[in-house]
């Protein structure tokens, strides 16, 4: 008793916090929890201003600290292992944070623009909003309100959500990573029920997201506590060298393994877990949407590529059939899915789902080549992703967005610029050559190919083949069809949303032309994964 009365009392261990590698998730959570302060006492007509100046200052501080330690990540002891094990801070982490942050500074211009659209009057929502100011408490102000003029807390939640994604790949434990899931997925839930012009189907998309999610989040759970019943640990190096070792039941390791595969699939939004995407993403705001398809499949997959590596590389085998299951049913239910879609956004989605496959296919075959030419296709994909849905947010009709496809007969003849960015970004969808689309694929396919995956590959093939078909289609209508009775027209966009196209569009083009440096700049940091 004396014995455990002295343990009891001795001190505990200072853990070793390295803040310096933690910079860009403290930066982002930091100036989340400074937007909540704002939402909480700056006055109404500042806050927007405020908002995006703290965000997009606060995203461009995270990259710039990703590129600092990008330069000395070399030399990190112990391979970037911080926080007594429970972060992982290699080449890897930093070139998928560097990702996040790349696609997430976009995505806030293009939340930003929420607040000049038009109100169901077809009034600007600026104007509507000042001449409501003069009618304080009036039926015109509260429309303003609702029209989501002083809608800014959508800022600190998307910010939450982008500081969830950059702990998503450095998580060097299972519970850390659970946290961070949770930390992403919560303000995402929140965020797709907030469109102002179609509540119901907003709110019932965010119904959805959050009780398919808490499904996906108990299978995650479950993995976990299965992987720690095998290896009495969740750190994923100690949970490696107990699958090594062999030191119990195998089954209860692949169960564990699968399912906490499982939770992390359904992020990625892959078949059968991918039922959500459809609904959600047409529910969902637009530039929310935009900002959910491209990041959130980032910080999935980077979790996913860290697990697999670091924690199950010897369940390789056992885990392969499942993937290629999950792997080949995404890419042919996606490819073929999108074909029957009449919905802009619904078919996005459905691309969203089979483009989900298509990334997972090096991964699946276990190459030596599959985390470069992921992590290139994450990049190339979100931008692109990004680009499609920014224009989306800028084609209307008499009714709101233009969201029936046959709405957009004719708009290459009426927006031409805006049409030929669009097409080219579905091009790149498609994979053809000369957009960044094509040497993603072809380097996941390579990778596939030499880890002798040939059968993905030949699949993945024949489904970009499926999928060039309903792109085309969409080109056909904007160029070659006339218009209807209500044809789409482009909004005249504020420099917010022009800065986010202009990018996405122009990174979708070096990226196709030229894209060495950036696959050089992958293969670096698979080079260093730990």
């Amino acid at each position: 008793m004396t014995g455990t009365t002295s343990l009891l009392a001795a001190p505990l261990p200072a853990p070793s916090i390295e803040y310096g590698r933690l910079a860009p998730v403290l930066i982002v959570l930091g100036v989340a929890v400074a937007g909540v302060v704002i939402e909480a006492f700056a006055p109404a007509a500042r806050r927007w201003l405020l908002q995006v100046s703290l965000a997009v200052a606060g995203l461009v501080a995270a990259a710039v600290a990703v590129v600092l330690l990008a330069g000395r990540v070399a030399s990190f002891p112990d391979g970037g292992v911080s926080m007594v094990g429970s972060m992982i801070v290699d080449g890897t982490t930093l070139a998928l944070q560097g990702i996040v942050l790349a696609v997430a500074l976009p995505a806030i211009l293009l939340v930003a623009e929420r607040r000049v659209e038009v109100t169901a009057d077809g009034i600007p929502a600026d104007a509507f909003a000042a001449r409501a100011s003069t009618i304080p408490g009036s039926v015109a102000e509260r429309q303003a309100t609702r029209a989501g003029v002083t809608q800014t807390e959508v800022f600190p939640l998307t910010m939450f959500a982008v500081g969830g994604m950059l702990i998503m790949p450095a998580s060097g434990d299972l519970l850390t990573m659970f946290i961070a899931l949770e930390v992403l997925s919560l303000p995402l839930y929140l965020l797709c029920g907030m469109a102002r012009r179609r509540r119901l189907m907003s709110q019932e998309a965010s119904l959805k997201y959050f009780l398919l999610g808490a499904f996906a989040s108990a299978f995650f759970l479950f993995g976990v506590a299965l992987l720690y019943g095998y290896a009495g640990t969740s750190d994923l190096a100690d949970i490696a060298a107990a699958i090594d070792a062999d030191t119990g039941s195998r089954a209860l390791a692949v169960t564990g393994a699968a399912l906490l595969v499982a939770g992390l699939l359904f992020k990625i939004g892959a078949v059968p877990l991918h039922a959500w995407i459809p609904d959600v993403y047409q529910g969902a705001p637009t530039p929310i949407t935009a900002f959910m398809a491209a990041a959130t499949k980032i910080a999935a997959v980077g979790a996913l590529l860290r697990v697999l590596t670091t924690a199950l590389p010897d369940l390789t085998d056992s885990l392969r059939p499942m993937l290629w299951a999950v792997v080949i049913l995404t890419m042919v239910v996606g490819s073929v899915a999108a074909i029957s879609q009449t919905n802009v956004k619904r078919m996005l989605a459905y691309s969203a789902v089979a483009h989900a496959g298509f990334m997972l296919t090096g991964l699946a075959a276990a190459g030596a080549l599959a985390p470069s030419a992921t992590i290139f296709y994450l990049f190339a994909y979100g931008m692109s992703t990004l680009g499609a849905f920014a224009i989306v947010t800028l084609v209307r009709t008499s009714r709101g967005e233009a969201d029936d496809l046959s709405s957009w007969a004719g708009l290459g003849k009426r927006s031409p610029l805006v049409a030929a960015m669009f097409a080219l970004l579905l091009l790149s969808f498609a994979g053809i050559p000369l957009t960044s689309g094509f040497i993603a694929k072809f380097a996941v396919f390579r990778a596939a190919a030499e880890a002798g995956g040939g059968a993905l590959v030949v699949v993945g093939v024949v489904c970009s083949a499926i999928a060039a078909a309903f792109y085309v289609r969409v080109i056909v209508l904007m160029f070659f069809t006339d218009a209807g009775e209500d044809p789409a027209v482009v909004t005249n966009p504020s420099a917010l949303t022009k800065i986010a196209v202009a990018v996405c569009t122009a990174l979708t083009i070096v990226l196709g032309l030229a894209p060495q440096w950036a696959l050089d700049l992958a293969n670096r940091a698979a080079e260093l994964l730990t």
